[in-house]
Formats: structure tokens, sequence, C-alpha cells
């Protein structure tokens, strides 16, 4: 029977709460400038590099999600980019809104 292999499951932070102890995070951001494989991530809180394996086909100032994994680099971390998820349609509000519940409910259940 072949190996299973299981990821970490993705944290949703803030950019700015990231740390070099997580593996795996899902950040939410305003696409600020882009390169063919890499994106800058604004989020309101901090910046981020997000680098893919191949082009990522998303616009400047564009709302997205990316999941990736958390990597140390000079001067500080960057994201091995895994995914994309175009998030124009979100309602920003209420996603802070159920952001704000989810952490009570987390500092609950820990």
């Amino acid at each position: 029977m072949p190996q299973e292999f299981k990821r970490m499951p993705a944290i949703e932070k803030l950019i700015a709460d990231v740390d070099q102890k997580d593996i795996r995070v899902r950040v939410l951001g305003t696409v600020i400038d882009r390169q063919d494989n890499t994106l800058v991530l604004d989020d309101g809180t901090g910046k981020i590099v997000a680098t893919f394996d191949d082009p990522v086909d998303v616009k400047e100032r564009k709302l997205v999600r990316i999941i990736g994994r958390v990597m140390p680099v000079d001067g500080g971390l960057e994201l091995r980019g895994e995914i994309v998820q175009n998030m124009e349609g979100l309602d920003i509000d209420v996603f802070k809104k159920l952001s704000s519940i989810n952490k009570g409910i987390d500092t609950y259940v820990k």
C-alpha cells in the first residue's frame, strides 16, 4: 500500500501575524505588485511576497487569498504559494466579523 502524505492545515493569519514557526498559512489581501511567478500582497497590517512554481495570472489591485508554506528569507518571511483564490466578491466587513468570532471560539476551545 502506498504511503500517504498529509499536509499541515493552512492557518488563517493577518500578514503581520505570520511567524517563522508557522508551517502553512492562508492570507487575504490586495495584490500590490506582481511579476511572472511572484505576487506582493498587502492586507493593511503588512506586506508579504508569495512565489509560485508557475506564472500566476492575477492583476494588481485584486483581492486574493493565498495559501502557502512560510519560508524564512533574508530580511523576513516569504510564502511559497500553493493556491491563489480570487476573492473579489467577498464582503470584507462580514469576513472580518466572522474572523473575529472564530478567534474568540478558538481562544475559548483552547
